[in-house]
C-alpha cells in the first residue's frame, strides 16, 4: 500500500536492532485518516471471506482493528496481556513474546467472545517473528473458530514472521512489507 510506505518513509525511523519506529502515526499517536485507509484495503483484499469478528492483541493492534472492523461491520475481540477483575467465566489463554519489548506475556480471551462459528480476522501493527500471530492462531484453534487470513500494517520481510505463517497455508495479507532497513543511514526499502 503506497500511502502507507510513503508514510513510513517519511516519519518512520530505523532504530538499532531492527526496530521501525512509527509511533508518530501507527502505535502511540494514531493517524485515524490512514488506518481508515488501510481498513479500506484489507475489506477490499478480503471482500470474498465470510468474517464475523476481528482478533487482535493489547495494545498496539487495538486502534488499527477498530477503524477496520467499521469497514467489516463486524466487532473486535482482543487478547487482554493480563487478567482483571473484569473478565469473568473460561477463558482462552497463550503465551507471546513480543520482539520489540524482550518479554513473554501471559494472554487471554474470554471464550465467550470467540466461539467455532466465527470466521476470523486476524489484525495487528507488526509482524516480526510472527510469535503474537502465533498465540492468536492458538487461541482461535481453541477455540474451534476458522481463520480467515491476516491483516498486517507492517511486515519486516526480513524477519521469519511472515514466511512461517505462510507455510502455515495462512492468507496474509500485509500493507508495507519493509525488505530492509539501515539504522546508520536511516534507508528503509519495501517489498
Amino acid at each position: 500500500m503506497k500511502l502507507l510506505e510513503d508514510r513510513i518513509r517519511k516519519d518512520g525511523t530505523v532504530k538499532a536492532g531492527n526496530v521501525l519506529k512509527v509511533d508518530s502515526f501507527l502505535n502511540h499517536q494514531m493517524d485515524i485518516d490512514l488506518f481508515n485507509e488501510m481498513g479500506k484495503e484489507w475489506a477490499r483484499l478480503f471482500t470474498d471471506c465470510p468474517i464475523t469478528k476481528i482478533l487482535t492483541v493489547e495494545a498496539s493492534g487495538i486502534g488499527i482493528a477498530c477503524v477496520a472492523a467499521q469497514h467489516f461491520h463486524v466487532p473486535v475481540v482482543f487478547a487482554k496481556k493480563t487478567q482483571s477483575l473484569n473478565i469473568d467465566g473460561e477463558v482462552y489463554s497463550t503465551k507471546i513474546q513480543s520482539f520489540t519489548h524482550k518479554k513473554v506475556y501471559d494472554v487471554i480471551v474470554s471464550k465467550k467472545f470467540l466461539n467455532p462459528e466465527d470466521h476470523i480476522l486476524i489484525i495487528d501493527d507488526f509482524l516480526a517473528n510472527g510469535c503474537a500471530l502465533e498465540g492468536l492462531l492458538e487461541i482461535v484453534s481453541e477455540a474451534g473458530a476458522t481463520v480467515e487470513g491476516i491483516g498486517i500494517a507492517v511486515e519486516k520481510g526480513f524477519q521469519k514472521g511472515g514466511d512461517l505463517i505462510r507455510s502455515k497455508g495462512i492468507r496474509l495479507e500485509s500493507l508495507a512489507i519493509v525488505e530492509s532497513m539501515n539504522a546508520e543511514t536511516g534507508e528503509i526499502l519495501f517489498r
